[in-house]
């Protein structure tokens, strides 16, 4: 076992005007770490606009001169594991003080566009480059429009609906049960886009202003990425934390770490109800800090829709209903929002925040990247301890997926799209193959408004359906009618 590295310095930076590379170089400012003493220097990507070198350019606006400069790719989890790269690096002496920093400008993109504006801002890429994907684009999704995080996050959660028994009306009500405290947290919450508080009755009644945007997901519980957030964490040494005069009552130790990858691509998990790499990451941090579930005492659970913290609930064994929400020390991606892939940022420093007013207590950051299929979590205290090591890595297990399927399918996760007028425009199911063996999936499609009505009326999960490819998309026709 090593010892724990150690957070010495976090910030979160809102509602700033300029550009990002402005706001990332306040976060570093804020964070008290001098320029001189960062070694390490990483950037998540940012989707607000393209810089030419980021890392480097956030180098000289801090007057920082790095030896290690890194400019990192996209996903809910990658603060968390750029923290955890930094830690490893860290335990083996290659360096001492690692500052990770990162943000958006979605907010004044989106107003800027609606002005009909264009940005201007410093050091453009002059080769722009294309969106980092961390995996290759499955043909099946790209035919039937598998893109968007909230129609799989949606699918998902119909699947865990469906494994669990609970009625539509039932389940509806339990979305609005599990986000309608991290409103109140964040309105508590400073940096919280939206600053107030919503029961969870209006959270779920979907009216002209809160439509639904993918079934069983209204806007008002849907991840809000078009802010104005940046922020920056700063890891170092026991040693370093000396040399730079932090205090011991101002230090957040990271105590445990790890990340796992369930399938790529929605219809390969074996098990759409719940999250096998999900499980095995929380297991492992909790392990790796020498801790139990029941040690937490906050929790920042990634809360980009419901089927996320469901997941994660139910991945650590909790029920929803104990008294022990909210989830969120900063208000959730709905509400304090979450901007592209630096969410965790802001977590692990309202976390940290946190810590430091409750002495000893242990609290659990998680993060999911792409279609809930990557997963870390960290686990900090104020209270110093060794980390465990690092165990063997999961291994997931996929089925395979059909392209085209004619013929005899049975439900097994489904979503229905609506427009900005909250007319409902199309479906997408995921099917089990009938007879296909290997437990096929394949992916299909419906515009019928009376199947796309009957699907949100009744439980589909289990019934049979017909398939018919159409111009690479295979359709839906109900089996024995509606």
């Amino acid at each position: 076992m090593t010892p724990a590295p150690v957070l010495v310095g976090w910030s979160q930076v809102s509602r700033f005007p300029g550009e990002p590379l402005q706001a990332w170089a306040e976060a570093v400012r804020a964070t008290g770490v001098p320029p001189a003493a960062i070694d390490s220097l990483d950037v998540v990507y940012c989707q607000s606009w393209q810089y030419d070198d980021p890392a480097g350019r956030l180098a000289e606006a801090v007057g920082a001169d790095p030896k290690r400069r890194h400019n990192a790719g996209i996903g809910g989890t990658r603060p968390i594991q750029l923290l955890a790269a930094a830690a490893d690096r860290i335990a083996r002496g290659e360096a001492e003080v690692c500052v990770i920093a990162g943000g958006e400008a979605l907010a004044t993109v989106r107003a800027l566009r609606k002005q009909g504006e264009r940005r201007d801002w410093s050091f453009p890429d002059p080769d722009r480059k294309p969106f980092p994907f961390e995996a290759p684009l499955h043909p099946s999704e790209v035919a039937h429009k598998v893109f968007q995080a909230y129609t799989t996050f949606a699918l998902r959660d119909v699947a865990r609906r469906a494994h669990r028994g609970e009625e539509l009306a039932e389940h509806q009500a339990a979305i609005g049960r599990l986000f309608a405290p991290m409103t109140q947290v964040a309105a508590t919450n400073p940096h919280a886009w939206f600053p107030f508080a919503r029961s969870a009755d209006e959270l779920m009644s979907v009216t002209s202003t809160n439509r639904l945007v993918a079934y069983p997901y209204p806007k008002l519980v849907v991840a809000m990425m078009d802010v104005d957030q940046a922020g920056a964490v700063a890891l170092a040494t026991p040693a370093a934390a000396d040399r730079l005069g932090v205090s011991a009552d101002r230090r957040v130790h990271l105590r445990g770490w790890a990340e796992a990858h369930d399938p790529d691509y929605v219809a390969e998990h074996d098990e759409l109800w719940r999250s096998p790499g999900m499980q095995a990451a929380l297991q492992t941090a909790l392990a790796r800090a020498g801790i139990g579930r029941d040690d937490l005492a906050h929790l920042d659970l990634y809360s980009c829709f419901a089927s996320a913290v469901d997941f994660a609930l139910d991945a650590l064994g909790i029920n929803p209903g104990d008294g022990r929400g909210p989830f969120t020390v900063t208000g959730g991606l709905p509400y304090a929002g979450g901007p592209g892939s630096c969410y965790t940022l802001g977590s692990l420093a309202a976390m940290a925040d946190v810590l430091i007013a409750d002495p000893g207590a242990y609290g659990l950051v998680t993060g999911i990247g792409m279609h809930l299929s990557k997963h870390a979590a960290a686990v900090l205290s104020t209270e110093a301890g060794p980390v465990g090591p690092v165990p063997e890595p999961f291994a997931a297990t996929r089925r395979p997926i059909l392209d085209q399927v004619d013929g005899p399918a049975t439900v097994a996760a489904y979503t229905v799209h609506h427009g900005p007028d909250g007319t409902a425009i199309d479906a997408l199911l995921v099917c089990d193959v009938d007879g296909a063996g290997h437990g096929a999936r394949c992916y299909a499609a419906t515009t019928e408004p009376d199947l796309m009505a009957a699907l949100e009326a009744e439980e589909w999960v289990g019934r049979s359906v017909r398939l018919h490819p159409a111009d690479g998309v295979n359709r839906v026709t109900a089996a024995g009618g509606l």
